[in-house]
């Protein structure tokens, strides 16, 4: 069993409102709930601007001894201030990295991140992309035409958290990146895909998946099925 989430005291530090806060657990591969160990002694802080290194904490489950990146706590005032709860840092076993495809087998099911904002759309095919056994995700160099870019070893991933379906010059540029670096790729959207766009995804191999609102992403073509059931 996985360690029970910690509950603090957090002070808004804009507004001095003070909070109950627990970290939320994520699923390690293994099975067990881990959650960032919160620093009861450390000051909450603003978020003023995102910078992606700040974005996530390593955390390693207490079962298995994995070390997983999840996203770094943070709670949503009602004054409007978003603040970065304090984090003791990573546990002091070392873990095992896994590597890059899909995971071991018979893995719980996966957890969702209810997207509420851009972020939120970047961080759950993040997870999805870690659920399905992806290691080393981070910020991709190469910036895609829209959304954010992101890579793992062997992949390479859009997400679009716009509003405006992806188009057929959105899947090329992707895949044409993804060939550059030798990369398999796959494009996460929240509107969806023009039909143009998924024909020609079906035609160069790209898995394309429909995020919804809860975060759970959904196939939308036999290339991302096959992604998806990799995981099973």
């Amino acid at each position: 069993m996985g360690d029970m989430p910690q509950s603090v005291a957090v002070c808004c530090p804009a507004c001095r409102r003070e909070h109950q806060y627990a970290a939320p657990s994520y699923p390690c591969v293994c099975g067990t709930p881990v959650a960032p160990p919160l620093d009861r002694r450390g000051t909450p802080s603003a978020v003023t601007h995102r910078v992606w290194a700040e974005e996530w904490v390593t955390v390693q489950c207490a079962s298995c001894g994995r070390k997983s990146q999840w996203p770094h706590p943070e709670l949503g005032c009602p004054c409007g201030t978003v603040v970065r709860i304090p984090v003791a840092g990573t546990l002091s076993e070392p873990g095992a990295e896994g590597t890059s495809g899909a995971a071991p087998r018979h893995r719980p099911a996966f957890q969702p991140v209810t997207i509420r904002t851009a972020r939120d759309a970047v961080t759950a095919a993040a997870l999805y992309l870690r659920w399905l056994g992806y290691r080393d995700i981070r910020r991709a160099d190469q910036r895609p035409p829209n959304g954010i870019g992101l890579a793992a070893r062997g992949l390479l991933a859009q997400v679009d958290p716009t509003v405006r379906p992806a188009s057929v010059r959105d899947v090329e540029c992707l895949w044409l990146t993804a060939m550059t670096e030798s990369s398999d790729c796959a494009y996460f959207s929240l509107a969806g895909y023009a039909p143009q766009a998924r024909t020609r995804a079906d035609a160069l191999g790209v898995p394309l998946f429909v995020l919804d609102l809860t975060g759970t992403p959904q196939p939308v073509n036999s290339h991302a099925d096959a992604l998806d059931s990799s995981a099973g």
